[in-house]
């Protein structure tokens, strides 16, 4: 028993030995030894049939043999859920595919672990020959998708042109043409996604799909938004080039499509819409665009620069900090008194060490200092306690706050440096750069007083879009209540009506009566 057990198994051996190596006659021989050998296949601990072999290593006699003799192993798996067809499309053996899908057409359909038909991995490999065998054999393979995507999909994935070209000529299908993936990314999202310049010149070729170019995904992205983010485009000569093609075809941003102009009505084109505007209007409102244009941040403007805000907040402390605790002029380094050096000290006619000498020979000069010194350095830990504590620098108004706390800061940095040094000069040198000092002055202020005024712009525009959102808000709450009050008045209005009713049945039965 034991010793039948062994010839057995080394019969099986030899049999897939024949098959990986494409040996017909061991195959002949080992079955008019045993008739049956290839059904005890499907005992043996092996994960593939001989049959998978054979066709994995192209063997056309061996396969057909083997059909010939069990055509039901062409529905045998492997541990992966890979049938025959399955290895033969994927090398290319076309004889092969052939004579599988004459013993048997349903395999065709016959998904893997990874929920793939033969056909796809026909297209991932770029056989067209069996692609093209196995839509004619089953037409309704090309509409199996993997992982949301379709047969096209693949095609872009795997950058196999030719069979792209080839399916869209024979599907000639919308539906397939801009179908998408679970992500909702159409076949040219992702060729612009790989940087497929010949394929996404070809897809915008194609009317259909170039009809839907500006088609977006589940993110809201089209094409062009994809190219610009910056964890898919390098921004290398190639993603000009895509972005000009894209350009030319018309494909657009999600945020230009978003801020075009209102709707016109149908049958009359943006130009002529513009034209039917009076000149003032259209005037008027390129105007207030371009301006709103200039004056928007960023929205991530302030997050993006706040380590350099912080190194100038720190800066501009360290200065206001140093002449505080250094005064311009030095400090007394003794006692003194007025008779000595003739200073007006204080009442006591003593000037104290260590205090501030143009304190006393110019008190009001040293006041304005400290008043602009001071300003300059509460401001700075004010915007540098707001950077360290990590708070989100998003909304608006903090934004606007933080900017109005560096413009102080700045400016009255540069006042304190002004009255310094004109507390610090002689009179004689003080004359001859007078003039210049006040014309560099002048500009300082100009540029202050322009960087504030575009400052409080911002921030009345942001306070009148406030105050709108809230009026809409009003009257949104308004109308509401409004209908309301007609709902209550016109229910109390039909009870009140019931009962009238009610009270004048009875009588009328009476009368009746």
């Amino acid at each position: 028993m034991d010793r039948r057990l062994v010839e057995e198994e080394k019969m099986i051996a030899e049999l897939y030995e024949a098959s990986r190596n494409g040996c017909v006659n061991t195959l002949t021989t080992l079955i008019q030894r045993d008739v049956r050998i290839l059904d005890r296949v499907s005992l043996t601990s092996f994960s593939e049939t001989p049959l998978h072999l054979a066709a994995l290593h192209g063997h056309l006699e061996i396969s057909r043999l083997i059909l010939r003799k069990k055509p039901t192993l062409t529905k045998e798996v492997d541990s992966l859920g890979r049938t025959p067809l399955h290895l033969a499309s994927a090398e290319g053996h076309t004889e092969i595919v052939k004579a599988l899908l004459q013993a048997n057409t349903t395999v065709c359909l016959a998904f893997d672990q990874h929920e793939r038909i033969p056909l796809h991995f026909a297209v991932m490999r770029g056989r067209i020959e069996i692609i093209e065998e196995l839509i004619r054999v089953q037409p309704e393979s090309i509409q199996k998708n993997l992982n949301g995507g379709s047969v096209l999909h693949l095609c872009v994935q795997y950058n196999q042109q030719d069979a792209l070209e080839w399916l869209v000529k024979w599907a000639d299908c919308n539906e397939l043409l801009n179908s998408k993936d679970h992500d909702g990314n159409s076949i040219l999202h992702l060729a612009v996604m790989l940087k497929q310049m010949k394929a996404i010149k070809y897809l915008l070729s194609i009317p259909a799909i170039k009809r839907e170019a500006n088609a977006t995904n589940k993110l809201g992205y089209t094409a062009s938004d994809i190219l610009e983010a910056c964890d898919v485009c390098s921004r290398d000569f190639k993603c000009f080039e895509i972005q000009k093609i894209l350009k030319e075809a018309g494909v657009r941003r999600s945020k230009s499509l978003n801020s075009s102009l209102p709707p016109t009505p149908s049958g009359t084109s943006v130009d002529e819409a513009l034209q039917s505007q009076s000149g003032f209007r259209r005037w008027w409102g390129c105007v207030l665009s371009s301006l709103g244009k200039r004056l928007k941040r960023q929205g991530n403007w302030m997050e993006e620069t706040r380590g350099t805000l912080m190194i100038v907040a720190t800066v501009i402390a360290t200065m206001a900090f140093q002449a505080g605790i250094s005064p311009p002029g030095g400090v007394w380094q003794q006692d003194t008194s007025n008779s000595t050096d003739g200073f007006a000290c204080s009442e006591d006619h003593i000037c104290l060490a260590g205090q501030a000498v143009l304190s006393y020979s110019d008190p009001d000069g040293y006041l304005v200092f400290l008043y602009c010194n001071s300003i300059s350095f509460f401001a700075s830990l004010c915007v540098i306690l707001l950077v360290i504590t990590g708070f989100p620098i998003r909304s608006n108004f903090l934004i606007w706050l933080l900017t109005s706390a560096m413009l102080t800061s700045v400016a009255s940095m540069t006042l304190t440096y002004i009255k310094v040094v004109a507390m610090l000069t002689s009179i004689y040198i003080y004359q001859k750069i007078s003039s210049m000092a006040l014309k560099l002055v002048y500009i300082w202020m100009g540029m202050v007083v322009i960087a504030v005024v575009i400052h409080i712009i911002r921030l009345l525009h942001w306070m009148v879009k406030k105050l709108f959102h809230i009026i809409r808000l009003l009257y949104w709450m308004v109308k509401k209540f409004i209908h309301l009050i007609l709902l209550l008045i016109y229910w109390m209005l039909k009870m009140f009506r019931n009962c009238i009713h009610k009270l004048r049945s009875p009588t009328e039965d009476q009368a009746n009566v």
